[in-house]
């Protein structure tokens, strides 16, 4: 090849290599404005923008511990969601044995007394086991068929009711009111509950499937509740056996303040159910409603065992049948329960509790729904004996210290000594910054203090509220000079004055 400059002998011109670096210079524009490679025939590889482990780690290897790691996340994550299905597919199980326990605490001070007397613990858990579940049984037959019964008289004379009235308001307020169509009304609705209840006998075998699995937990509850409780001494033994000394002397303890308090729980409600059946049963029968006996029975154990609203659910059905059999009676009733519910809160209750489950009213409110939230309606009621529990053994395992003086400290006091005036003053008080006196039913202290007999001296800000008599013991001689405060220091925390 031939030029102006010379002549090149050689092969075709070759262009000289690009760097690396600087063959990622090269780019072509497009008219999208995209980027492309200096080589044309070279199509970018999809796997090039997916991050590897290898490139967040680079040429470092992993540590030695990362794989074990791995595994350890995978075999607890698998462990747990194992035991959570364990544990869903085992719940009914689990709730009979709680059911179980909480019978055998309530049951067992009775079966230790009769143990004591000389029965054998077998026959007598089963003595008590046999009255508990006789009378149980015998409660449930007699509301059930008192429902039944009050249900059908209140359909066949729902005509009759309507009738008297409308008489009523008609009487009353000048009105023409008829019930001829009420009355047809409820005839139809006769016709379709006659046709309802022949209609059931198709899904007998539902409901009889229904009652035999309840009577069935009711006798898996039994069995376990009776073993628990005859031979409770070689179940405790057998779980002592596992823990070392001190963990057996925490685990006998909480055993025992379990049965004392879930005992004296079941002990305390019995005898207020005695108390208020005995009671509504005479007011009952002055005021002349039917089964007199079985509603104040209702009445007195729903009131006692369901806890927050057992009083409402127990004090519900009397007036219902009062207000069916006579309004007037329905009144005479409802004004019974609410005076009943104040003696018994103010009377009765404290000295009962005070020696059984003394469990402060907003604990037992606060703990009853925690158990309804958790467990449903069986967990409202073992709540009060679990929270019962938990306060007994949190006062006799953790420490208590002296508190120290200071206003919020002496409301309580204020309020004994003033009433709710005082401790409302005391309160503002409070909240401004001010020091209260609960000798002066909250009013101000500082500033006004005797100095003697029939003197009052008004005390300069920065001393202390109260000043040692001078008058009869003269001036402070050396001892006295070293107790007060110094170089104008404030008293220590829970020093007293005055």
């Amino acid at each position: 090849m031939s030029g102006g400059g010379g002549a090149i002998v050689g092969g075709p011109i070759r262009e000289p290599p690009l760097v690396p670096c600087e063959a990622a210079r090269v780019t072509d524009t497009r008219p999208d404005g995209a980027s492309a490679s200096a080589s044309d025939g070279d199509t970018a590889d999809p796997t090039d923008d997916q991050t590897t482990l290898g490139d967040l780690v680079g040429d470092r290897a992993l540590p030695k511990w990362f794989w074990r790691a791995v595994l350890g996340v995978a075999f607890a994550v698998a462990i747990f969601m194992f035991t959570r299905g364990t544990l869903e597919k085992l719940q009914g199980l689990l709730r009979i044995l709680a059911v179980s326990l909480f019978l055998s605490f309530a049951v067992e001070p009775a079966v230790n007394a009769l143990a004591n007397r000389g029965w054998r613990r077998g026959r007598a858990t089963l003595a008590c086991f046999v009255l508990l579940f006789g009378v149980g049984g015998i409660f449930a037959g007699v509301m059930v068929s008192l429902v039944v019964s009050q249900a059908a008289d209140l359909v066949d004379n729902a005509p009759g009711y309507v009738t008297e009235v409308t008489n009523w308001v008609n009487d009353t307020f000048n009105t023409e009111i008829t019930s001829t169509e009420l009355n047809e009304t409820l005839s139809n609705y006769q016709e379709d509950l006659t046709s309802l209840a022949t209609n059931m006998g198709g899904r007998v075998l539902s409901v009889t499937g229904t009652a035999l699995g309840v009577v069935f937990q009711m006798f898996t509850v039994a069995l376990f509740s009776y073993y628990m409780i005859s031979q409770g001494p070689q179940m405790r033994r057998g779980v002592c056996s596992l823990l070392p000394p001190q963990r057996q002397h925490v685990v006998l303890r909480l055993w025992e303040l379990s049965v004392e308090k879930t005992g004296g729980w079941v002990f305390s409600r019995l005898l207020l159910a005695i108390v208020s059946a005995s009671c509504s049963w005479v007011v009952f029968v002055l005021l002349g409603l039917p089964s007199p006996l079985a509603l104040a029975l209702w009445m007195g154990l729903v009131s006692q065992f369901i806890p927050v609203i057992g009083a409402y659910l127990g004090g519900a059905l009397p007036v219902l049948l009062a207000l069916l059999n006579d309004p007037i009676d329905a009144i005479w009733v409802l004004a019974w329960v609410a005076v009943y519910q104040q003696i018994e809160n103010y009377l009765l209750a404290p000295r009962i509790t005070a020696h059984t489950m003394d469990l402060h009213p907003a604990v037992a409110f606060g703990a009853a729904l925690a158990g309804a939230s958790l467990f449903g309606p069986m967990g409202a009621i073992f709540a009060l004996p679990a929270a019962a529990v938990i306060q007994a053994f949190v006062s006799t395992y953790l420490d208590r210290h002296e508190v120290i003086e200071s206003d919020l400290t002496q409301l309580e006091a204020v309020a004994r000594s003033g009433g709710s005036n005082a401790l409302y003053r005391a309160m503002r008080r409070v909240s401004r910054g001010d020091p209260i006196d609960d000798t002066t039913g909250g009013m101000p202290s500082k500033g006004s203090a005797a100095a003697g007999a029939g003197t009052v001296a008004v005390l300069p800000d920065g001393l202390p509220d109260a000043l040692p008599d001078q008058a009869e013991d003269g001036p402070p001689g050396p001892a006295d000079a070293g107790s007060g405060p110094r170089n104008g220091e404030p008293d220590p925390p829970g020093t007293p004055t005055g």
